[in-house]
C-alpha cells in the first residue's frame, strides 16, 4: 500500500483501503488493487483555490461504486452458440457472469470512470471467452462470422476511447490470463514475437532476462513505455498506432513492429515480417491502428534493443518563455545529433504545477530560478535523458545543453527527471483519489508540426481556459524532426458526466479546427469517432469503409462506431465550439 504523505494543514480522508470483491469500484480502480496516489500539499492547495472550494468539500465523497455488482442481467446468446464456445475454450474459460463482462466492457475514460461510479451497466457482452491459443481465436472468427455474433476485444483494460465497449453484445475475448506468451526469441534479428495479450511488464522482463530465459548474449529492452505501461497489452499498443514516453529515441510502436498475425473473417492474415520490402502497400500499416475492426490480432513480432540503462545521462532546463522552449526543442530534433530517449517540454501552467509535483517548489532550485528572471506562469521546464551507446548518449546530452543554453535555458540538474521518473507510471492512480470529491483529471492528445504547434496550442487553450475555474496544462513528450505531439490535461470541478462529455467535445472540436491529429497516440475508438471522417477526408474514410467490407462484410468485428465505420447519421451530430467559447458557445 502506497505510504501516506504529511500535509502540515488539513488533509482530505484519501482511499487508502481496497475496493470491496466484486464491487463497480474494483473494476473502475486503476492498476493494483492495493496501490493508492494523492496529490501532494501543494498539489491540493492549487486546486483548493482554484476551484474555490474549501476544506468542508473536501469532508463528503461522491458517489464511489462502492455497491456490489448484481449478477441478474441475463445473457441473451443461444444456448447452442455457448455449447460452441465451451467446445473451443474449454468451459473453465468461458463465463456468462454479469461481474466478468462489465469488467470488459469499459475502458478508462473518465465517462467509464462516471458510469461505474453510478452503478450504470450498459453495452455489456454476452459472454467473456479467455483465449490460450491463436488456433483458438481463430476457430471462434470462424464460428463467429458464420453466426453473425459480434466480437470484441480486451487488451490491458487501459483505453481512453471506449474502444472496447460491446455495443451489439456478443462475445468479448479477454487476452490477459492465458493469451500472454513468448512465441519466439531471434537474437541475431533483434526481434521477439508475443501473444498479442502480453502486458508491458512481463514483455520488458523477458527481454532483461533475456541471457537466462532465451541463451541471450545481452540483456534487451521493448523501448514502448507508454504511462499505462504497467497494465496495457503488446496487441492494445499495435491496433491502436500507440507510442511510449522513450518514443523520441526508440520510435512509436509503428516503428518497433515487424510483423503481425490477424485471426479475420477472412481468413488468417499475416504480413511479411521483413524490415523493408517494395510489394506494394504494407500491410502492417493497413493492419496497425485498426482497432479491432477488421480483425483479431494473435501474433506480434517486435524490433528489441539493446538493455543500455546504463549510459542514460538526465538533464532538466528552465527557459523563460514557451517560444524559446519550442524553438530550443526543434532545434534539438533538427541538429543531427541524435534524439534524446524522454523528451518532455511543458507549457508555463504545467511547469507551475510540475514543481509543485516534483518537490522542486521551495527548494533553492526555486530560489535560483526567481533570481534569474524566469517567473512563474511564464517560465517552462523541459526535462528528459538520453541514452545508447555510452559514447553516443554522452556526446547528445552535452549537445542537449549546448542548444538549451543557447536558447536561455537554465540548467536544474537531474533532479526533477529522477521526481518524474519515479510517478511516470503511477500518475493514473490519483484519479480515483480527486474523482471521489468531484475534481476530474483527463487528457486529450493530438499529432503537429512545428510550424503549427503555437496555433494548436493557442486554440485549445483559449477554449479549456473559457471554462471558469479550470487548470489546463499542456506538454510535447513524443518529439520529431518534423513536429511533436501535444498532451492537453485538463482538472476541473465537474457537476456530472454530461457537463464533462460537452467539455470535452469542445476540445476536440478545437484540436480539429486547429489543423491537428485528432488522436497522436490513444487511438480513435467509439469516442473519437464523431471526428474521423472530417479529420481525414471523405475519400480517405471510403478508403477505410473498403477495408472493412473486405475484412468484415458482415460487421462482426468489434461494431458500434469504431473508427467511425458505422455510426448512423443520427449519431454523427455534435455540438460544435470550434471559434468559440465554453462560457459563450453561441458566439
Amino acid at each position: 500500500m502506497a505510504e501516506r504523505k504529511k500535509y502540515k494543514g488539513f488533509k482530505p480522508e484519501w482511499e487508502q483501503v481496497p475496493p470491496p470483491l466484486k464491487s463497480y469500484r474494483s473494476i473502475l480502480k486503476w492498476g493494483d488493487s492495493r496501490e493508492f496516489k494523492e496529490p501532494n500539499e501543494r498539489l491540493f492547495k492549487l486546486m483548493k483555490n482554484t476551484f474555490g472550494l474549501s476544506d468542508d468539500d473536501f469532508t463528503r465523497k461522491q458517489a464511489q461504486g462502492l455497491e456490489t455488482v448484481p449478477e441478474d442481467i441475463p445473457c441473451t446468446l443461444e444456448q447452442k452458440h455457448l455449447d460452441v464456445l465451451v467446445k473451443i475454450f474449454g468451459e473453465n474459460r468461458v463465463s456468462t457472469a454479469v461481474y466478468d463482462r462489465l469488467a470488459v466492457a469499459y475502458g478508462k475514460t473518465m465517462y467509464d470512470l462516471y458510469r461505474l461510479r453510478e452503478n450504470m451497466i450498459e453495452n455489456l457482452p454476452d459472454v467473456v471467452v479467455y483465449p490460450a491459443e491463436k488456433e483458438e481465436i481463430e476457430e471462434l472468427v470462424s464460428y463467429c462470422s458464420g453466426q453473425k455474433i459480434p466480437l470484441y476485444v480486451y487488451g490491458g483494460g487501459s483505453s481512453v476511447t471506449r474502444g472496447v465497449e460491446a455495443f451489439r453484445k456478443g462475445i468479448t475475448l479477454d487476452m490477459r490470463p492465458h493469451f500472454n506468451k513468448v512465441i519466439s526469441f531471434n537474437e541475431t534479428d533483434q526481434t521477439i514475437t508475443v501473444q498479442a495479450g502480453m502486458s508491458g511488464p512481463a514483455l520488458e522482463e523477458s527481454l532483461n532476462r533475456a541471457p537466462e530465459l532465451f541463451g541471450a548474449g545481452k540483456s534487451y529492452t521493448c523501448g514502448h513505455f507508454p504511462q499505462s505501461f504497467e497494465y496495457s497489452s503488446v496487441g492494445g499498443w499495435v491496433v491502436t498506432r500507440g507510442a511510449g514516453q522513450n518514443s523520441t529515441y526508440y520510435g512509436n510502436i509503428r516503428d518497433m513492429v515487424m510483423g503481425q498475425l490477424y485471426a479475420t473473417p477472412r481468413g488468417p492474415l499475416s504480413s511479411y515480417g521483413l524490415p523493408a520490402h517494395a510489394v506494394g502497400p504494407e500491410i502492417d500499416e493497413i493492419m496497425m491502428g485498426s482497432e479491432g475492426a477488421f480483425g483479431i490480432l494473435t501474433h506480434v513480432t517486435l524490433k528489441v534493443f539493446r538493455l543500455t540503462q546504463s549510459n542514460r545521462r538526465k538533464f532538466s532546463f528552465i527557459f523563460k518563455n514557451w517560444e524559446d522552449a519550442r524553438e530550443a526543442a526543434r532545434e534539438i530534433m533538427q541538429a543531427e545529433a541524435g534524439h534524446p530517449s524522454v523528451f518532455r517540454l511543458s507549457d508555463p501552467e504545467e511547469t507551475d504545477v510540475m514543481l509543485k509535483l516534483y518537490k522542486v517548489e521551495g527548494t533553492f532550485l526555486e530560489t535560483a530560478m526567481n533570481l534569474m528572471g524566469y517567473r512563474p506562469m511564464e517560465r517552462c521546464l523541459f526535462l528528459g535523458w538520453s541514452e545508447g551507446e555510452k559514447g553516443f548518449s554522452r556526446n547528445l546530452a552535452k549537445q542537449v545543453k549546448k542548444i538549451c543554453r543557447r536558447y536561455g535555458g537554465f540548467y536544474l540538474t537531474g533532479y526533477p527527471v529522477t521526481s518524474w521518473e519515479h510517478g511516470r507510471f503511477s500518475d493514473p492512480y490519483m484519479r480515483e483519489s480527486l474523482q471521489d470529491y468531484g475534481i476530474i483529471i483527463d487528457t486529450m492528445e493530438c499529432g503537429v508540426t512545428w510550424d503549427n504547434m503555437g496555433k494548436v496550442h493557442e486554440y485549445v487553450r483559449r477554449f479549456a481556459k473559457s471554462r471558469p475555474d479550470t487548470i489546463c496544462m499542456t506538454h510535447l513528450s513524443h518529439a520529431y524532426p518534423q513536429g511533436a505531439n501535444l498532451y492537453f490535461i485538463f482538472i476541473g470541478k465537474f457537476r456530472d458526466k454530461e457537463e464533462y462529455l460537452d467539455y470535452q467535445f469542445g476540445i476536440f472540436d478545437n484540436i480539429q479546427e486547429a489543423g491537428a491529429s485528432m488522436s497522436h497516440h490513444h487511438g480513435v475508438g467509439k469516442m473519437t469517432a464523431l471526428w474521423v471522417e472530417d479529420s481525414i477526408g471523405p475519400e480517405a474514410m471510403d478508403l477505410f469503409r473498403a477495408l472493412k467490407k473486405h475484412f468484415d462484410p458482415d460487421n462482426i468485428m468489434n461494431p458500434g462506431g469504431t473508427l467511425g465505420l458505422d455510426l448512423k447519421p443520427e449519431e454523427k451530430r455534435k455540438p460544435r465550439y470550434a471559434g468559440r467559447t465554453w462560457d459563450n458557445p453561441a458566439w
